[in-house]
């Protein structure tokens, strides 16, 4: 009897200067995650990712792409295309973390409120959202997200290969520092 292929996902989109990264653009440890705003699991994990980022400051980078599940999280591509908007005013990762704090507000209303919040124009930018001005830069990341095996979130790839243990803060630290060279 034959043992079963282990196949392990490959990130296959590599990282560029027009990623979404916080950290050091240097550091040996590089963590991508495909993550949606409404995702209840990715707000439970965003916790410990900001805490891992603190706790290894100088080793991990962490790159963020947009995964809206639309079917399941009606709010989560508008919110992926405010924190562009935000982004395209070097806003992202404020704007990043009010979604996250906030994803039991992400309705048009309050939103926009949000918009306000970290210091935006809301109603430019809710115009450049309601003409889907950064609908290509989503989808963009969608689908690298579909052909590295995506298919829920939050997905993690530390250098390049998908992470399957769990979002905890302890299996993080283990996960990059095994990784760690």
């Amino acid at each position: 009897m034959s043992t079963p292929l282990q196949v392990t996902a490959r990130l296959r989109t590599p990282v560029t200067e027009s990623d979404h990264i916080r950290g050091p653009v240097d550091a040996p440890v590089t963590l991508v995650q495909y993550g949606d705003f409404q995702c209840p699991y990715c707000g439970a994990a965003y916790p410990n990712l900001a805490e891992l980022l603190r706790q290894r400051r100088d080793t991990v980078r962490l790159v963020y792409r947009h995964f809206p599940i639309t079917n399941l999280h009606p709010y989560a591509e508008r919110a992926a295309e405010v924190a562009e908007a935000a982004g395209r005013r070097d806003r992202f990762w404020e704007m990043h973390d009010w979604l996250y704090e906030h994803q039991d507000q992400l309705d048009p209303v309050h939103l926009s409120l949000g918009v306000e919040q970290v210091g935006l124009p809301p109603d430019e930018i809710g115009a450049e959202v309601d003409r889907n001005a950064y609908g290509d830069r989503v989808r963009h990341d969608f689908t690298g997200g579909i052909r590295s095996g995506v298919n829920g979130t939050p997905t993690l790839f530390i250098d390049g290969h998908r992470h399957e243990g769990g979002f905890d803060l302890p299996a993080l630290l283990t996960a990059v520092d095994t990784t760690t060279p």
